[in-house]
């Protein structure tokens, strides 16, 4: 029997997605572990890998469509020794609710009818198999005066050959009942004489997660902040001296950070830890989240065993961690999880900040930029690098004086670097 692939639900946090790119077409063989499509989810854009092996058969979400429920079925995989009379043929079962964390395949009859995106094609968008596309294109053929005998009025092969050699036509006018979408706009306009002009951007699904996450924490969190400065010039002359000596690391401030967090939340436990309505979780592993902006929105992957690592291990991961993120390929568990989190805006010269908790974690420590600034010495004023790090907390998690012992053990270590070598 063929086997529906179901739309995925690769984030805790996803109920839908968009289905970006599909890599596999109708006719394609595909093996168990060959990658599918690329899905938009609510964190990033990953790469879905079959389960099954066997044929693609019929592709029923095409390119582009976004707001994918998950556990809608997107497309039908023939097993051995089937062919595609065993898409039409199969039998229509009951419908049923889907499971909350379906499996990616599951051996179900397939549909008699399309999916609404296939059966209902908006605008100029013509549905043909991907070798009627090709032939097309060879023979400056446009698609647009070719009607289909395909399943639901696709465009194939032979309704291509057949264009061809009849000859030239000219494209089918549009029914007058379909009337043109309205065109969009060539410039940002005002809505109206008292707002100024401008252009809506989508939001995409993921900012749509982070937009209702921030007001879920800031709304039911009961935040507290608490900051210290951390002098940093023995860190940076330690850091210069550790980039010097090899040239498979480049050490940067946050590298330290992450490390002094690590081994300060050893130190004090108590703040690696996260809310339940039943009972506090603190974690015996240190796992930290490091925020990264990406063009479309901010995205924590995650270094694992923080307290396990050495510098040169933390500062090559983050940067093929940070990479991957822009790029929208981090995997779920290289971003969901952590116990801790930490934000850093140092490097757009943003002295000091607070920022907003990572649900269902207690803390996050925002870090400011380091820069000269006055300081008192042995009662003589002298001039120093100082950072100026914040620590938010969720005081149900962890209290007041929690916070100030886990802070000035990451004061401690930032400001004796060599200690974090050991």
């Amino acid at each position: 029997m063929p086997v529906q692939i179901l739309m995925p639900a690769l984030s805790p946090t996803m109920t839908e997605g968009n289905l970006a790119k599909w890599l596999k077409a109708e006719g394609d063989a595909v093996k168990s572990g060959d990658v599918l499509c690329e899905i938009e989810t609510d964190k990033a854009t990953m790469e879905f890998e079959a389960a099954d092996e066997g044929v693609l058969g019929k592709i029923l979400v095409p390119d582009g469509t976004s707001g994918v429920k998950v556990n809608q079925p997107i497309a039908v995989l023939l097993l051995d020794g089937e062919d595609a009379s065993a898409i039409s043929a199969a039998p229509v079962p009951a419908a049923a609710p889907a499971p909350a964390a379906a499996v990616a395949t599951v051996p179900v009859a397939i549909p008699s009818a399309a999916p609404a995106a296939q059966a209902a094609p908006a605008g100029d968008r013509v549905f043909a198999s991907p070798l009627a596309k090709r032939i097309a294109k060879d023979g400056n053929l446009d698609l647009k005066a070719v009607k289909g005998s395909g399943p639901h009025g696709r465009i194939v092969k032979a309704d291509v050959e057949a264009a061809i050699a009849a000859g030239p036509v000219k494209p089918a006018p549009v029914a007058a009942s379909a009337p043109a979408a309205a065109p969009k706009p060539a410039a940002p306009v005002a809505a109206s004489p008292f707002e100024p002009a401008f252009e809506e951007l989508p939001n995409s699904s993921m900012r749509k997660v982070i937009a209702r996450r921030l007001t879920e924490a800031k709304s039911t969190i009961p935040h507290f902040y608490l900051s210290v400065d951390c002098e940093l010039d023995t860190l940076l002359k330690v850091r210069a001296e550790l980039n010097s000596r090899s040239d498979t690391y480049k050490l940067s401030v946050n590298d330290f950070v992450v490390r002094a967090v690590a081994l300060a939340l050893k130190k004090v436990p108590a703040a690696n830890a996260s809310w339940g309505e039943e009972a506090i979780k603190r974690y015996t592993d240190v796992d930290i989240s490091v925020a990264v902006a990406t063009p479309n929105g901010l995205i924590t992957p995650i270094v694992h065993h923080a307290d396990h690592k050495g510098l040169a291990q933390i500062s090559n991961e983050m940067k093929a961690l940070a990479a991957k993120a822009r790029d929208g390929k981090l995997k779920p568990e290289e971003f969901q999880g952590g116990g801790f989190t930490i934000s850093n805006l140092g490097m757009f010269g943003v002295k000091n900040f607070a920022a907003i908790i990572n649900p269902p974690q207690g803390c996050i420590l925002a870090v400011g930029a380091g820069e000269q600034r006055p300081v008192v010495k042995a009662g003589a004023l002298a001039v120093a690098t100082v950072m100026t790090v914040t620590l938010s907390v969720d005081h149900r998690v962890v209290d007041g004086a929690v916070g100030a012992e886990f802070l000035a053990a990451f004061k401690k270590l930032i400001e004796d670097p060599l200690s974090m070598l050991l």
